[in-house]
């Protein structure tokens, strides 16, 4: 059986705390692992949270602030150190390539990996997999950030009360699925569009329409909540959202799942940030991330 869910390896934001390391979020797709910015000690989460480097497929860094990108270099040599043997691609704003290198070879180590680089530099499609396709659209942040939206292609279900009342069973079903119709039958008269999971990952950010094109009908959404809506100048002013508009953003874009992350350290009470995102009109299902936390991504409808 496939798996699709969210490791949260982090939580914090420029600082970290006790209870909060920096950011870092695995999400587990099928048989691939997309690790999103991995701040300072994500290697260590990643042990406590029982993720290998072998788990990894892809790196997506949204921008070069240290909370969500210092993690690479121990990432990468453990990478290495392991011998992952399939390809491993990173994706990183390309106005970011001097730190991404400075990152990668920060000390010395033995490449024994391919690392193959695909630098964003503009909203569209990144890669296309028989599971999804990764697509990025440009935030608004002090520094340049991007967001990353996975979508599984759409599939079809077939309706068993249809094939019945065309008298389809057996190895005809199969058929009509490869060959899009059976006699006068057509694939459309038995079964319908299923539509595929869309997963986002939002990161440091004021509002701007690159959070809505992100988070347009999806599954899940992992979304930056760094202020309390009291302190909506500090979101402003740093380029951050509060929960309340995550959770604005969540109820206009029809999210299922909402998970708010990247909580600042000024703030002691997760609650709150639940509370400040209902009464934002959300009505989803609603997690406040904490370290370590798996989010299965909701079944399909």
């Amino acid at each position: 059986m496939s798996v699709r869910e969210l490791v949260v390896l982090g939580t914090a934001s420029q600082v970290p705390t006790r209870h909060r390391n920096h950011n870092g979020y695995l999400l587990r797709w099928d048989g691939e692992g997309i690790l999103f910015d991995p701040g300072e000690g994500t290697q260590r989460q990643m042990l406590r949270a029982g993720v290998a480097a072998h788990d990894l497929h892809r790196i997506c860094v949204t921008h070069f602030h240290g909370d969500h990108s210092l993690g690479l270099a121990g990432v990468i040599q453990r990478i290495n150190l392991d011998r992952v043997p399939h390809e491993i691609t990173a994706h990183f704003p390309r106005s970011g390539q001097r730190f991404y290198d400075r990152l990668r070879y920060s000390t010395a180590y033995r490449e024994t990996v391919p690392l193959t680089e695909a630098p964003v530099d503009s909203d569209g499609v990144l890669a296309s997999t028989k599971s999804y396709v990764l697509g990025a659209h440009k935030l608004s942040h002090p520094v340049e950030s991007y967001g990353y939206r996975l979508v599984e292609p759409d599939g079809r279900r077939m309706l068993p009360e249809r094939l019945a009342s065309y008298g389809i069973s057996g190895a005809d079903v199969g058929r009509i699925q490869r060959e899009g119709a059976l006699g006068d039958v057509s694939l459309d008269d038995v079964s319908e569009v299923r539509r595929g999971q869309r997963f986002a990952f939002v990161m440091d950010t004021r509002l701007c329409d690159g959070v809505y094109a992100l988070a347009e009908g999806c599954d899940m959404l992992v979304i930056e909540s760094t202020f309390l809506d009291g302190d909506m100048q500090l979101a402003v002013d740093h380029g951050h959202l509060t929960a309340g508009q995550a959770g604005a953003v969540a109820r206009d874009a029809g999210v299922r799942h909402l998970v708010l992350t990247h909580f600042s350290q000024r703030y002691s009470e997760p609650d709150e940030f639940e509370r400040q995102a209902r009464a934002a009109g959300f009505e989803g299902e609603l997690t406040v991330a904490h370290d370590l936390l798996r989010v299965p991504v909701p079944k399909r409808r």
